[in-house]
């Protein structure tokens, strides 16, 4: 017996679903201010307790879910990812998925169905969590979503098309473009764990990716941080990091200019000795034999001696 078994799809006590027949306004569709972004199906459902939908192959439309309270699970292609109260996610079109809500405390979520040529301007392959840092932002994704039900309450004429095209985008606009609001505490605390996550991994190979998806941050946000605190990207940072230990290792020790480039992830001698010249301002083993012991502030030796 699957765990699922006791689940159910949809009919929840005061849930609220639209499904649009686009196909009867394929004109309206194809209008040059619809066809940009249109949805094809909304709702609500609240205190969802065991929902659950699954589709193996996925939907020709991407799913954008804005969760009012409680929480769920969306798997997408066997990768799952928690969905909490003010947390938006997209589940990729074409893309198998299955979703649920949460046992001990349900979701209550907003929903809603869409295509369009303008897709490609969001990160919306990415399967980022949002995070709505304050009650303003949720109110207004709620507004948001009020307004689709009341323009589709009413009759279904081009410009009410138009309207809800433009709802839509602010949704996703809300969701990707409008600024979070971090703290300089938050801002500096992101800052210190991810730096003390790349000590950590010396001996790897970190990419952004990696970074991004081990603290759930996105990578703008990311790198504007990194920035503002460290005048570096982060994974500038990161190769500084590795070249001072490289220098130490060099100086302090008999090791072997390969086994450096091992101890610090690199597989390839000849492409941590290109990094290390390019950081440092000399190769690996003029280094070693030379008398330079610290980074400038900027990366580059100091020239003083011995």
């Amino acid at each position: 017996m699957s765990i699922f078994d006791d689940k159910k799809k949809d009919g929840f006590k005061g849930e609220r679903m639209i499904v649009i027949p686009t196909e009867a306004f394929k004109d309206y569709t194809e209008h040059p201010q619809i066809r940009r972004l249109y949805l094809t199906d909304v709702g609500y459902f609240p205190q969802a307790e065991h929902h659950y939908r699954e589709r193996k192959d996925g939907i020709e439309e991407y799913i954008f879910m804005y969760c009012m309270e409680g929480s769920g699970i969306i798997e997408i292609e066997g990768k799952k990812y928690s969905l909490k109260d003010n947390e938006a996610f997209c589940i990729p079109r074409l893309k198998g998925h299955k979703y649920y809500a949460c046992s001990e405390k349900p979701w209550s979520i907003l929903w809603v169905h869409f295509k369009g040529e303008d897709i490609t301007y969001y990160p919306l392959e990415e399967c980022l969590t949002i995070k709505f840092g304050s009650n303003h932002a949720g109110n207004r994704m709620l507004f948001l979503f009020e307004l689709l039900f009341r323009v589709l309450d009413g009759n279904y004429t081009l410009g009410n098309f138009i309207y809800i095209s433009q709802v839509l985008s602010l949704i996703l606009a809300e969701a990707y473009n409008r600024e979070k609001q971090h703290t300089a505490l938050d801002q500096n605390r992101h800052v210190t764990d991810v730096i003390k996550y790349m000590y950590q991994h010396m001996n790897e190979e970190l990419s952004l990716e990696q970074i991004v998806e081990e603290f759930n941050l996105s990578k703008s946000y990311l790198n504007a941080i990194f920035n503002k605190h460290t005048s570096h990207s982060p994974m500038d940072f990161y190769i500084q990091l590795k070249m001072k230990e490289a220098c130490k290792l060099l100086r302090a020790t008999d090791t072997y200019i390969y086994e450096v480039a091992l101890k610090l992830g690199y597989k390839d001698q000849y492409y941590f000795s290109r990094i290390f010249k390019k950081v440092v301002g000399i190769s690996p083993k003029e280094y070693k034999n030379s008398e330079y012991f610290h980074f400038e502030k900027d990366g580059r030796l100091n020239g003083n001696r011995r």
